[in-house]
């Protein structure tokens, strides 16, 4: 059997952590910044877990990350 394909825009997107989990970066932080207080765009910057509902595809498309 062939190996499947990576989606490279989902691979440059998420990450596996060593738990399974998926992890991201959040939206809302590329521009328009001077009018978002600190207290939001710092918490902005760390990663997140994605959603229990969007792992499954998210996975599919990263199958050996």
């Amino acid at each position: 059997m062939p190996k499947i394909k990576t989606n490279r825009g989902a691979a440059k997107r998420f990450k596996r952590t060593p738990s399974g989990d998926v992890k991201c970066h959040s939206s809302h932080r590329r521009h328009i910044l001077t009018k978002k207080p600190t207290k939001r765009k710092r918490q902005l910057r760390a990663p997140k877990r994605l959603h229990k509902s969007d792992v499954r595809a998210a996975l599919r498309m990263i199958p050996y990350c």
